[in-house]
């Protein structure tokens, strides 16, 4: 199946709601037993009592939550559904937004039952719909029908005794008799199941469906497992030269990675095998020391500026190089890894005209991508829309080669794309003057 870009999407935020909240392929076989629909914005002091519904979903000791929302701000808690005692303090089962991260937490009394987190956020303004599933096995995390965070703890609304009130966008306790936790933005459907829906049913359910691979990449991300990631290419993520002693963006990646996630992320290593000068050619000829070595979990390439310059490798030489470093990406030992292509850089091509056909080189590796389900990082579209359907020079060390702007830029797209951007991160909020 063909894709347009890294997630496939479900259309605008208008026609996402309208049709019916752009549901994936809504399968009449899964029947909530709470499901309330609106579409309905809000404010951060509004919300919707739903406490004469509690009963259906109080006693319920394992099942799914699922939720489809659009922030309009990234408040540090912001309420999707909660369950809570009033008359209490800490007693609440919820499923938030907080500071762009994704919560489900179960309380009571205030002892915590469960408070989990993902590290990937969804505060970019489109719709998403997460999903929670409980069983006795363990809690599941699914963002846009894919599963991206486990854990063996296994409570649900039962695990809560005392609970009154049920609220769409905010919770509410003894403490805060008014509410906290208020939501900002569009809350287009809540609802609950009596059992812990499967991946496809959640797929079904689903305003949009992530690529595979970029759930995959979301749950390691999420995991507290160490992983190796392996970034390669040539000499713009080599980060020779250009970069004027800057970091390259793989050096970005590593910092937003294993220090700004914090721990156990610190334990993950970015490893950069960039060989300047390096093609598709020499990817494939060195894959065993360049990527196998490494024992990676998740493999990005970025390559084609020099390929569109070298006569031994044309269009369909690239294209059938980049097949089979996908190929031999996912057949990598211990269960392979998750490749990850990234479009190389536009360029000046009045200082370099046998590159003149880059673009064709970018578009092809779109296409590959595509026809793969392959996660994709477009830096060569992004570059030209930021700049107006021009190449940014400003960005280039000499009209080719990324400097410590442009690595920058690199950087906080590759970040974006994954999910992993935060306004208030030293890297994401990094200007270069």
């Amino acid at each position: 199946m063909r894709r347009r870009s890294v997630l496939l999407a479900a259309g605008s935020l208008a026609a996402s709601i309208a049709a019916p909240f752009g549901r994936a392929g809504a399968s009449s076989a899964v029947v909530p037993v709470l499901d309330h629909q609106s579409g309905r914005v809000y404010d951060g002091r509004s919300y919707t009592d739903l406490s004469a519904e509690l009963g259906k979903i109080r006693t319920l000791s394992s099942g799914t939550v699922l939720a489809t929302f659009a922030t309009t701000s990234r408040d540090l808690a912001m309420t999707l559904i909660s369950a809570s005692d009033p008359a209490r303090p800490g007693t609440e089962v919820a499923v938030c937004v907080s500071a762009g991260r994704l919560q489900f937490s179960v309380r009571h009394d205030g002892v915590v039952k469960q408070n989990h987190l993902t590290r990937t956020m969804y505060d970019d303004g489109a719709l998403h719909t997460v999903a929670v599933t409980v069983s006795a096995t363990g809690t599941t995390f699914h963002a846009d029908g894919r599963p991206v965070f486990a854990t063996g703890h296994a409570h649900f609304f039962g695990g809560a005794p005392g609970l009154t009130a049920l609220n769409i966008a905010r919770n509410v306790d003894s403490d805060h008799p008014g509410g906290e936790w208020f939501y900002t933005g569009t809350i287009a459907r809540v609802a609950v199941y009596d059992r812990t829906l499967s991946e496809q049913e959640i797929a079904s359910e689903s305003v949009r469906l992530d690529l595979a691979d970029f759930g995959r990449i979301s749950a390691i991300l999420n995991s507290g497992t160490p992983a190796v990631w392996l970034i390669t290419g040539d000499s713009i993520t080599h980060g020779a030269v250009w970069t004027n002693g800057w970091r390259s963006y793989a050096e970005h990646f590593q910092e937003r990675v294993r220090f700004e996630l914090g721990k156990p992320k610190t334990s993950d290593f970015v490893i950069d095998t960039g060989v300047s000068g390096s093609t598709t050619d020499d990817l494939v000829a060195r894959f065993a020391d360049r990527v196998s070595a490494f024992r990676p979990k998740v493999v990005s390439i970025m390559l084609g500026t020099n390929d569109v310059a070298t006569a031994a490798i044309g269009p369909a030489a690239y294209r059938a190089n980049l097949r089979k470093l996908v190929t031999d990406v996912r057949a990598l030992p211990g269960g392979g890894a998750v490749p990850l292509l990234q479009t190389p850089n536009p360029i000046d091509v009045n200082r370099w005209p046998q590159r003149a056909a880059l673009p064709d080189y970018a578009r092809i590796m779109r296409d590959v991508a595509a026809e793969l389900d392959v996660v994709l990082v477009d830096h060569h579209a992004h570059w030209l829309e930021t700049g107006g359907g021009t190449v940014p020079l400003g960005l280039l060390g000499d009209g080719l080669h990324p400097d410590q702007r442009g690595h920058l830029q690199l950087a906080k797209k590759m970040i974006r794309d994954l999910r992993l951007f935060d306004p208030a991160s030293r890297v994401c909020s990094l200007v270069i003057p």
